[in-house]
Parts: structure tokens; sequence; C-alpha cells
């Protein structure tokens, strides 16, 4: 289970990645303040379910471990 915890982890501080350089990419081309704002907050929900999922895979290591 860790090992998926660690991979959805991972996937989702990718997926913050992406986000973030279609954020740039946007203010770059001076593209719809509104587009800026959706992709922040989905860049700001991304971390956070990246974050809960961090913490969940260690707790897991940790639970395992004991």
């Amino acid at each position: 289970m860790s090992g998926f915890m660690s991979f959805l982890a991972l996937a989702l501080m990718a997926a913050v990645a992406a986000v973030l350089l279609a954020g740039l990419l946007n203010m770059m081309r001076n593209g719809p303040g509104n587009t800026s704002q959706r992709l922040m907050r989905a860049r700001v929900l991304l971390q956070g379910l990246a974050i809960l999922a961090i913490v969940i895979a260690i707790l897991i290591a940790r639970s395992n471990g004991s």
C-alpha cells in the first residue's frame, strides 16, 4: 500500500508542476486573468492533495516498520 501512495504522491507532484507551468505560460502570453485564477486554484488543490498523500505514505511506512 505504501508503494501505491508513493506513486500517487509522485503523480500529484507531477500534476502540480504541469499546472504551474501552464499558469506560467498563460501569464507569459498575457492570457486571460480568469484562466490564471483557475490554474492557481487547481495548483493549490493539487498541492494539498500531494501533501496529504505524502503524509499518508509516511504513516503507512511507519506502521509497517513497527
